[in-house]
């Protein structure tokens, strides 16, 4: 990786992979940002990398972008050359075919985001907001002088929204369901705060489960073996078949997470017979469990909803972990105890006319989220709401 001075005090780079930066360097700058989470890490980014899931191959070619004080690394940003828009969560299929239709490129462009991964984190990777801001400017100027059309952040964390804005990037906000813990003693208790009607769903929805004579094992990733793995691997295919659609991820990538960092990683199977017929992935870390993905080999009422948010649930209240991100998508949640937040992200185009058009686009969608956050938090679950964490 070629070093490039900027001024007196910074040098930047472009990084094909993280070895160019060096894992060590780049997991030891993490530690210093309090948005950090697992899925930014050195090995579960080279789990994506080296399994082949996330590569060039695929349409995510890693250019990170780094900042450099004399030989220390100082700020880094995840970024891929996209040659398509799947595998983001924040659909800009629309901006796409725009360009296309006036005879423009959309493709390639500059996306700063975890590959299939719809969780907030930092994406200027630093511990000043002065070295963030330094990075973001870097990025700009690579948009501009490298002929790419946009640059895209994908969910970011709150203080990380107002650095992109100041620097011209225009600001698109979205609604994800969390789960918060106040410190139920246990999943009744957490019951209790429901309302009378959602109280009494929870429960049917359990007992469901429990007449089919379902149970439910817990799996540490330092206790997942190779076989535990490929039975998940495989409700994993099936979840997507089901939808029609082809998995991201592959054996390899699940294996690498398991083997390198094993206390993020909680598995989730139920059981019925004694063989297993669904399962869950869970990463975690400090006071946030992120529900990953799940699926099953046998078909059965309410299945999804226990094997993947209450066992969840009871996760979090056991290890007393304060918030559970449930992932993508779901009005259904309200009715299980999650809750709607905001999500954000930050966008650039590089010809004006488009970037205007786009800037009046996400206001119309802005006023759109704000009215559908307030009609969700009227029909709250809750008798009153859990303190958000």
């Amino acid at each position: 990786m070629e070093l490039i001075s900027l001024n007196q005090h910074y040098r930047m780079g472009i990084a094909s992979s993280l070895r160019e930066i060096g894992s060590a360097a780049w997991d030891q700058l993490l530690a210093s940002d309090p948005a950090a989470n697992p899925f930014l890490s050195s090995a579960f980014l080279d789990a994506l990398h080296e399994s082949g899931s996330a590569c060039q191959a695929s349409g995510w070619t890693p250019c990170f972008l780094t900042l450099w004080q004399q030989d220390r690394l100082v700020a880094a940003c995840p970024l891929y050359e996209k040659n398509h828009s799947s595998g983001e969560y924040v659909f800009d299929w629309a901006w796409a075919d725009a360009y296309q239709r006036y005879g423009h490129a959309y493709y390639p462009k500059l996306l700063s985001a975890i590959p299939f991964t719809p969780v907030s984190g930092c994406r200027i990777i630093a511990a000043h907001a002065g070295d963030k801001r330094m990075l973001i400017s870097v990025l700009r100027q690579v948009l501009a002088e490298q002929g790419y059309s946009s640059c895209h952040a994908l969910f970011l964390p709150e203080e990380e929204v107002a650095l992109f804005a100041q620097a011209g990037f225009l600001i698109r906000t979205g609604v994800q369901f969390h789960w918060n813990n106040p410190g139920y003693r246990d999943f009744e208790e957490f019951l209790a705060t429901l309302e009378q009607k959602k109280r009494k769903n929870i429960r049917a929805e359990r007992r469901k489960v429990a007449e089919r004579g379902i149970v439910f094992s817990h799996v540490s990733g330092s206790q997942a073996s190779t076989e535990d793995w490929r039975f998940f691997k495989q409700c994993y295919d099936l979840t997507y078949t089901n939808h029609h659609a082809r998995p991201y991820l592959n054996l390899d990538f699940f294996l690498r997470i398991g083997a390198s960092m094993p206390q993020h990683i909680h598995l989730i199977f139920a059981v019925r017979d004694g063989e297993k017929i669904a399962a869950s992935l869970l990463i975690h870390h400090q006071q946030r469990v992120y529900g990953r993905y799940w699926g099953c080999i046998e078909q059965h009422p309410c299945l999804h909803f226990e094997t993947a948010y209450y066992q969840a649930i009871e996760f979090c209240i056991r290890e007393k972990i304060s918030v559970f991100e449930g992932g993508a998508q779901g009005e259904h949640k309200m009715a299980r105890g999650f809750l709607p937040f905001k999500t954000w992200s930050a966008h650039s185009l590089a010809l004006p006319e488009f970037n205007d058009a786009v800037a009046n686009f996400l206001n119309r969608e802005r006023q759109g989220i704000e009215m559908y956050l307030d009609d969700l938090n009227e029909h709250s679950p809750y008798q009153q709401a859990p303190q958000a964490t």
